[in-house]
This record gives structure tokens, sequence and C-alpha cells, in this order.
């Protein structure tokens, strides 16, 4: 069992930064940790993720260059860095833990909602223009 709890979320301007946070509780060695999204009337998205073991990060496309997903072993804690925000990123941020993926090239962490084991409870992003 995987216990999620995030906070740091809050209102920025648009051009503006925000860090996440997550501190995850429980056996999260093997799992991949990531950062999902839901915006008013859109599906969950997944915006990055780390393997916890080799620390291999992946993004979506869209957060490439303004986002930085990171870890600190030490303190089960889970981060994203959010920065050059757009009224675009303003949602529900939602830490996930889940079991990588396989591909011919290796264990990789998969953006897929339908994946993700554990879910946090969300924290808000409101970016305004």
């Amino acid at each position: 069992q995987v216990e999620l709890v995030e906070s740091g979320g809050g209102s920025v301007q648009a051009g503006g930064s925000l860090r996440l946070s997550c501190s995850a509780n429980g056996a999260v060695t093997t799992l991949c940790l990531g950062w999902f999204r839901q915006a008013p009337g859109k599906e969950r998205e997944g915006i990055a993720s780390i393997y916890h073991d080799d620390g291999s990060t992946y993004y979506l496309d869209s957060v490439k260059g303004r986002f930085t997903i990171s870890q600190d072993n030490a303190k089960n804690s889970l981060y994203l860095q959010m920065s050059s925000l757009t009224p675009e990123d303003s949602a529900m941020y939602y830490c996930a833990a889940y079991v990588p993926s396989y591909g011919v090239k290796g264990r990789y962490c998969l953006l897929a909602e339908y994946i993700v084991n554990y879910w946090g409870q969300g924290t808000l992003v409101n970016v305004s223009s």
C-alpha cells in the first residue's frame, strides 16, 4: 500500500512559478512516481514521471523545458517545479504511483491514467492572466 499526499498548489500569475511536493509513504522503490493533472471539463493527463529506482524522467511534450520532476529518496518525496506558467496549466494536480511498463528498450514510466495504482488527493493550481 502506498499513501501519497500533495502540497504546494496555489494561485500564481502567468509567467510565474510554483513547486509542488508529494510525500510518498510505502514501498515505492520499484515504482514510477508521477504527476497528473485534470482541468475542468478535460480528461486527466500525465505530465511528468520518474522511475524511483534510477531517476529516469519522462515528460509530456507541452511541459518539457518548463516543468522539472525530481525526487528526494531520503525524504520519500516527489517534486514538480513548474515555471513559465500559463492559464492553460490551471488544473488539479495529482501525485501518482504505479508499476513501470516494459518495452523493447526496457523499463519506462508510461504517462497514462489507466495504469496508475495509487493516487494522492490532489492540489489545485490556478494561473491567472
